[in-house]
């Protein structure tokens, strides 16, 4: 499992360097002077130049490139165009918000949809099922600016029970993670009574239902036990697109997290901060995403059995 950990590190190097390239490339295609929107169209030709300079746009393209393959092999992610900030420190300064509201947001998606997934599984066909199923589906059908503007009508202007937007404490967090969590526990429901359905109309359950096993033991030993690894993977998967930032509901609710810095960065045309949340936003999909690799090691010896005949 060491190796293996190693490796996939080890592979995350040239997958950044293609990132960073095909991000560049796609950057300094946009139409446009970004020195010209920095100082305005009155400024002088003086002016232009000067800040062309400054922030490398008066060098080819494969020079712009290297020059930044360099501070980014020191560590080093720019500092944005228009506050001057190190981008690396406002991304670690706003990324712990956007770890609050992602585990807000699994909080509420994991159990429900977990949960409403087995129901809907043990429920297949009755209205409980039908039910269950109507509302995933919904949950998967909304665009996600639609239902916080919803909530945030619901809840705030209307309920007057949550503040419409900051960043704060747990009041300022509620919302911004209903929110989130609606897309999550659809797919999460949809995926658990698929998967519980297979699971339930295998043989060994048949067998311990005719053994006499509680239900209950029959549900954590033998159900859940099968099905975690789907669960796990879809888990993984919005766990990790939340840590990237969810640019929507951060925007709309005016969490201060990596999601809105992302969106501040593409209006202004800031690539530093562009290509920095880029950046940041791979490095934790990919670590997200190796934990995940390593929780199915210890959850299924199958895997475990496979991995030592490597």
């Amino acid at each position: 499992m060491t190796s293996y950990i190693i490796k996939r590190l080890v592979l995350l190097i040239p997958l950044l360097l293609g990132i960073t390239l095909v991000s560049f490339v796609l950057l300094k295609s946009l139409p446009g002077d970004i020195a010209l929107s920095l100082v305005g169209e009155r400024a002088s030709q003086e002016t232009i130049d000067s800040i062309r300079k400054e922030i490398g746009a008066d060098k080819d393209a494969l020079h712009q490139y290297a020059g930044y393959l360099k501070m980014l092999a020191r560590g080093d992610l720019g500092r944005s165009y228009y506050t001057g900030r190190d981008v690396l420190s406002d991304i670690a300064r706003k990324f712990p918000n956007t770890m609050k509201l992602a585990f807000a947001a699994m909080a509420i998606s994991v159990p429900l949809g977990i949960m409403a997934g087995f129901a809907a599984a043990y429920r297949k066909g009755g209205p409980v099922g039908k039910m269950i199923d109507a509302l995933s589906l919904a949950g998967l059908s909304v665009p996600v600016f639609w239902s916080a503007i919803m909530i945030m009508v619901v809840f705030s202007l209307r309920l007057k029970m949550f503040p419409p937007s900051g960043t704060g404490n747990i009041r300022f967090l509620v919302l911004p993670a209903c929110a989130l969590s609606i897309p999550a526990a659809a797919t999460l429901v949809r995926v658990t009574r698929t998967v519980v359905a297979e699971v339930l109309a295998m043989p060994f359950i048949r067998t311990a239902t005719a053994k006499g096993l509680p239900p209950a033991r029959i549900k954590m030993q033998h159900v859940l036990r099968n099905a975690i690894i789907p669960i796990i993977t879809i888990i993984g998967l919005d766990f990790g697109s939340y840590l990237n930032g969810a640019v929507v509901t951060e925007t709309i609710f005016g969490w201060d997290g990596i999601g809105r810095f992302t969106m501040e960065g593409i209006m202004k045309r800031d690539y530093p901060v562009i290509m920095g949340c880029i950046i940041a936003g791979t490095v934790v999909f990919v670590m997200v995403n190796l934990l995940v690799d390593v929780l199915y090691h210890y959850l299924d010896p199958r895997i475990r059995l496979h991995a030592n005949d490597k």
